[in-house]
């Protein structure tokens, strides 16, 4: 498909702020499912945008919230380098988890009212995003959740103070969710890997589970850890469950 890519909107947030979100969307007519494309720790970057398209392309509105917007003035992208790789993770133990989950409230109210939007609603994200993906799936207008490598999960450790509540949410999850993990991920051994497993069986949570042999941020169209068999594999999980869910 033709895409629109050259969209935004700054929306703004209950704290007198705003937020942007990046939309992607069929250039043609119609109206299509609605993604909510969270990115890793360094915001809105070239890679990120090229997933968002890709998802856009195969029929979806994408809306990619700016993360960290309380911090940054709008468009900022961090490098993949170690200053923003610093300053990237820094921001994700600073933002409370309350400003992550009111944040996925103002960008699912804005994707299911977009004109494009059929009303049916999905997330998906990378790293961060997989966490804070999850958390949006919370939401129950959301019916389906791809999660890749999605970090501090097993170790409650995101957001202000570092403790989050996202393993005891996992009862409140409706979505059907996929996961997604390296196996040479060191931000989500195996340990912690087997403790999100073990808790979806318990919740009777409704998901799929794949470990590959990859790396962290193996979608990653940048860098040495890219792997584009993997980057294939992975996305047509997520394209499956979106197209038997969300259409």
């Amino acid at each position: 498909m033709i895409l629109r890519s050259d969209e935004y909107d700054d929306l703004p947030t209950a704290a007198g702020g705003t937020m942007r979100v990046h939309w992607f969307r069929p250039a043609g007519e119609g109206r299509f499912p609605g993604l909510v494309l969270y990115s890793e720790i360094y915001q809105v970057t070239d890679p990120i945008r090229r997933l968002a398209a890709f998802f856009a392309g195969h029929g979806y509105v994408v809306a990619v919230p700016e993360v960290y917007h309380d911090y940054e003035a709008p468009g900022t992208v961090l490098r993949y380098d170690a200053e923003g790789t610093a300053r990237g993770n820094d921001l994700k133990f600073t933002k409370p988890v309350a400003g992550f989950d009111n944040d996925a409230t103002l960008v699912l109210d804005a994707l299911a009212g977009h004109a494009a939007c059929s009303g049916r609603l999905g997330t998906v994200g990378v790293c961060l995003g997989g966490h804070l993906a999850y958390r949006a799936a919370l939401d129950p207008r959301v019916s389906a959740a791809a999660l890749f490598y999605p970090t501090d999960i097993h170790s409650g450790t995101l957001g202000e103070g570092r403790s989050d509540d996202s393993l005891a949410r996992m009862a409140d999850l409706r979505a059907e969710t996929l996961f997604v993990f390296g196996r040479q991920d060191p931000h989500v051994p195996f340990a912690g890997r087997e403790t999100i497993r073990a808790r979806l069986e318990a919740v009777g949570a409704r998901y799929e589970w794949h470990e590959v042999d990859g790396q962290h941020a193996f979608l990653r169209d940048e860098g040495p850890r890219y792997d584009p068999a993997l980057f294939v594999a992975a996305t047509g999980w997520a394209l499956a469950l979106f197209g038997r869910v969300l259409r």
